[in-house]
């Protein structure tokens, strides 16, 4: 493994290794400091992608500042610097949208499909405030739009397979866009057994079966002025998540949305984007089907939220100006219900998440200032007001047990700026940023009762009076790119401020059968979190590229305990060839051991890894239609092994054949 790694840094510096970035078609915009991801299958003209049919999964693990928590084969859960969930803001299309899952069983990247998408926007810290509070960082996963191109009816039908836990895929789209209508009919079907990680070790309970279904449609009224609307279906059975001891038999959602759109360069208000939105979530945890647990539970969830936001944008002279006024009512409720083996007992209930309203409120403004044609200087503010309130009069009296003054309202306000400096000419450019934030404990995090981590196992109990999370950031960014050559580094540090984490009350018993105690939710005075990466790439002719990156990562609270979850030495090295109508890749990827680890919050060292990957891919042409072929081996050595983010050691796939094929009908 050593050879590995010192292999992969010898391909680095010499520069014949690859940016992480390329292969999925990351775009970085280094004046806006964020992250472009491109996925949709109808912008299937790019065959380099490794797979067509990649989960919304595989495609952020892409990214340097993403990782992604794994609980079984199914619905990851996104980190960025180095931060899970709470401490970012994800929304689709602009819109919140809130898991109904105590468990994370189901983040919101779950409830949406490639096929559903057009881009994933990735915003760093405080420069991912546009849509709402954070301090990590956004992430906003941008719906596809036909719009009216007049380009008459197209056709996609996708089909995928693959050897490893005999995974396979269907999508079909149809499209129609003409000069004041369009429409757009998508529908993906994902399914899977059990996978098998390195040397054909089954990994039970990571079944899963999803279907996604949307409709797309638009209006032009005039030349200034359309609207779209949206209607996403999404249902997943048969979950298993073998890192937890509990299964999903239904993971289902609706998500809509109406849009007036007005598009005018003659008038102050270049651009208005007015969204009215609903989702609705439902979230059924299950442990029918594992043979052997203390006590029986169900754990349904459910998630209501009613939003609108209104974005303009316009220019005054060296000004480019956005406004976001937006707010969301969002109602969470979860319970649960223990059955006693000894069928004379009575069963016993409690809300989890008592009822919990949100109601949030806000603006945000953002200054784009060109200072000249070669430096730009970005500022942007938010200011939101937020109220909770406990709707379940059970669960408030459930939570007075440990918070006998407790009310059952809490009003907050939250504020959020950041400001950014660019500088670019023909071969380099650099940038600096500085930034607070600031954010709301989440609704497990004020209210939860009694739920069960079974990371640290413990079990976990809100605290309604916790203060906000504040963050201090600072962030720079330098790239220099010559003759096919590049190379960049960025890095991000966060002083993190009442810092909300777990911590033990002896006083307490667990509720849990087989838990090792209680952990009550409360705030370190600090923590420290800091991330490098440094990216290269070297085209070595027309048809040749070598790219890579290594990456480091630091996480440290002020009571002198490493952070969770925070990501070892990582790198990556590839090797492309493109031809017209042919690619190749082959992929070293890996982490080093994970020494810096957490066994205070349930972490034990994880070993270093390398994987190695290779994909192909063909493209044909005839008179109106595209046939796309992607194929390839993914651990090509059958590698055993977990990364620092699989949740309770729970290993990675082993050797998998895959082939995705698209077709593409005009």
């Amino acid at each position: 493994m050593k050879k590995i790694i010192l292999y992969s840094f010898c391909m680095l510096f010499s520069g014949i290794i690859v940016a992480q970035e390329e292969e999925p078609e990351v775009k970085k915009d280094t004046t806006r400091l964020t992250e472009v991801i491109v996925l949709s299958r109808r912008k299937l003209n790019n065959h380099r992608q490794e797979k067509t049919l990649s989960s919304i999964d595989d495609y952020l693990e892409k990214s340097n500042k993403v990782a992604m928590v794994k609980r079984g084969s199914y619905a990851w859960e996104p980190t960025l610097n180095n931060m899970n969930s709470e401490r970012l803001n994800v929304t689709i299309d602009g819109m919140q949208i809130f898991g109904a899952c105590t468990d994370k069983m189901d983040p919101i990247t779950s409830y949406v499909d490639v096929s559903n998408l057009e881009k994933v926007s990735i915003g760093s810290g405080q420069n991912g405030t546009e849509n709402g509070h954070c301090v990590g960082g956004g992430i906003d996963l941008q719906l596809s739009s036909s719009k009216f191109y007049q380009s008459g009816l197209k056709t996609n039908v996708d089909l995928g397979y693959e050897t490893n836990g005999n995974y396979r895929v269907a999508g079909l789209d149809l499209e129609y866009s003409g000069n004041t209508f369009y429409m757009n009919a998508d529908g993906i079907f994902r399914t899977s057994d059990n996978y098998d990680a390195g040397n054909n070790t089954e990994v039970l309970y990571s079944q899963f079966q999803k279907y996604n279904v949307s409709l797309q449609t638009g209006f032009k009224l005039s030349e200034s002025h359309s609207i779209d609307a949206n209607i996403i279906y999404d249902k997943a059975t048969d979950v298993g998540y073998p890192a937890l001891p509990m299964d999903v038999s239904l993971a289902e959602a609706l998500i809509t949305s109406v849009t007036h759109n007005y598009t005018n360069d003659s008038t102050f208000i270049k651009t208005l984007e007015t969204k009215l939105y609903f989702n609705t979530i439902t979230h059924i945890m299950d442990d029918s089907k594992r043979p052997d647990v203390p006590i029986r539970m169900d754990m349904p969830g459910w998630s209501d939220t009613f939003g609108f936001y209104s974005k303009a944008a316009t220019t005054l002279k060296k000004h480019h100006l956005l406004f976001n006024i937006n707010g969301y009512y969002n109602r969470s409720l979860a319970e649960m219900t223990m059955y006693p083996n000894d069928p004379n007992q009575p069963a016993m209930f409690m809300f989890t998440w008592p009822d919990i309203r949100t109601f949030y409120t806000g603006i945000f403004a953002k200054d784009i200032y060109v200072l000249s044609d070669k430096e730009q200087l970005s500022t942007s503010l938010r200011f939101g007001y937020q109220n909770n309130t406990i709707a379940e009069e059970v669960g408030l009296e459930s939570l007075k047990i440990f918070y006998p003054n407790l009310e059952d309202s809490k009003n907050r306000f939250l504020t959020s700026l950041s400001s950014d400096y660019a500088y670019k000419k023909s071969h380099y450019d650099w940038s600096f940023g500085l930034g607070y934030g600031e954010r709301a404990p989440s609704v497990s995090e004020g209210y939860g009762f009694f739920l069960f981590n079974s990371f640290d196992n413990y079990d976990y109990i809100g605290n309604p009076t916790l203060d906000n999370e504040k963050a201090v950031e600072i962030n720079a960014k330098a790239n220099y790119h010559k003759n096919g050559f590049h190379i960049g580094v960025e890095a991000s540090y966060f002083y993190i401020m009442d810092y909300i984490i777990g911590d033990i009350d002896t006083t307490l018993s667990a509720m849990t059968i087989g838990a090792t105690g209680v952990r009550v939710f409360k705030a370190l005075s600090n923590a420290s979190i800091f991330d490098v990466y440094l990216n290269s790439s070297y085209d070595l002719s027309k048809s040749f590229s070598v790219n890579g990156t290594i990456g480091y990562n630091y996480g440290r609270g002020s009571n002198g305990k490493s952070l969770p979850l925070i990501r070892p030495f990582t790198y990556l090295a590839e090797v492309n060839y493109k031809a017209k109508q042919f690619n190749a890749a082959l992929q070293l990827q890996g982490n080093a051991n994970q020494s810096n680890y957490s066994s205070f919050y349930g972490e034990d060292e994880t070993p270093a890894y390398g994987v190695l990957n290779l994909n192909f891919g063909n493209v044909f042409y005839s008179k109106d239609t595209k046939f796309i072929v992607k194929y390839g081996i993914e651990n090509l050595l059958d590698t055993n092994y977990s990364t620092f983010a699989d949740w309770n050691n729970i290993p990675r796939q082993g050797r998998n054949f895959y082939v995705n094929m698209s077709l593409v009908l005009q």
